[in-house]
């Protein structure tokens, strides 16, 4: 990657992705490359059209190519950038909850509340502390995939690239087993239900992301499994057979059983209801995970949801 020219004048300037950076999306490809620039600031110009990829307009999760020339408006980028540092007591927690460490491959059992990267008012999430407490990593370590804040459960980090390409390829090509638990606000019937409906990224005013079932967007498909009823709710186990964007609490949605905690896609009322039950959190999270490494080596890994989430289930269980 030939990072472009910092100086007191900021010009446009190109960068042109090595191969080492192939199937990096490209928001984190212009963290690496544009050192000190707020991840706010980059999801800004990459909106506005501002950043282009070969001449073309491009979207943030795009993956950049090898050869790709990569245009950047003008910019002041500071080296010196002051660094947000975790806390000990999260280091601690990070390292206690460190599921996986070995073949350039880390996995995370987060915890529901932290982000998984800083920004929009966030100094510091997994990312930014996983670098700081791993500062010979610093300048590699990427999230595989995401999840949501309030959403605890597995999550996959590495710093080696090639590892990173493979396990994108696998996440785009279905080869990735991951099972969430989650919990549908009402009584859902029958056993299982497979919901097929494609979803849409939107973009509200002012920037906040929200995504709809829709003809025009992406194939999406969850099969959701009942594991226990209650009263007023129903705890299954999320299959994804795809990975889309807020796909699980969408498909909740559509299913007409949303789920409890979920303050964008649920119902307030609902909500409330449960939260005088003291069930406040999303009730979302990523247990299981099944890959096989590029050496051949199969990973099969699990973790149960956190005591906040077994005693909402507790107090739904006296009914």
């Amino acid at each position: 990657m030939h990072a472009p020219d910092s100086s007191d004048t900021p010009a446009v300037s190109y960068i042109t992705v090595d191969a080492a950076y192939a199937g990096q999306r490209l928001d984190n490809f212009l963290m690496t490359a544009l050192k000190g620039t707020p991840r706010t600031l980059i999801y800004r110009i990459v909106r506005k059209g501002e950043v282009r990829v070969n001449k073309g307009r491009i979207k943030p999760d795009y993956r950049v190519e090898a050869g790709d020339v990569i245009r950047v408006p003008p910019i002041r980028v500071s080296e010196e950038a002051p660094a947000h540092r975790p806390s000990s007591g999260l280091q601690k927690l990070l390292a206690q909850r460190l599921v996986f460490d070995e073949d350039h491959l880390m996995v995370i059992n987060k915890p529901a509340g932290l982000a998984v990267h800083g920004g929009s008012g966030i100094s510091v999430g997994l990312i930014e502390a996983l670098r700081s407490m791993r500062p010979e990593q610093a300048g590699s370590l990427e999230l595989v995939h995401r999840l949501d804040r309030d959403t605890s459960g597995l999550i996959m980090v590495t710093g080696h690239r090639p590892l990173l390409r493979a396990l994108h390829g696998q996440l785009r090509d279905g080869q990735m087993d991951k099972r969430y638990v989650a919990l549908l606000s009402g009584r859902l019937q029958g056993t299982s239900h497979r919901v097929e409906a494609p979803l849409l990224k939107v973009e509200r005013p002012g920037g906040e992301a929200m995504v709809r079932v829709s003809r025009e967007g992406k194939a999406a498909i969850t099969v959701f499994t009942v594991l226990e009823r209650y009263k007023d709710a129903t705890l299954v186990e999320a299959h994804l057979l795809t990975g889309r964007t807020h796909q699980i609490r969408v498909h909740a949605q559509h299913l007409g059983h949303p789920l409890v905690g979920d303050s964008k896609y649920g119902s307030d009322a609902v909500n409330e209801r449960f939260k005088a039950k003291g069930l406040s959190r999303l009730f979302l999270h990523a247990r299981d995970l099944k890959l096989t490494l590029p050496s051949g080596k199969r990973l099969s890994l699990s973790a149960e949801p956190d005591d906040d989430f077994e005693k909402g289930l507790a107090v739904l269980r006296r009914g």
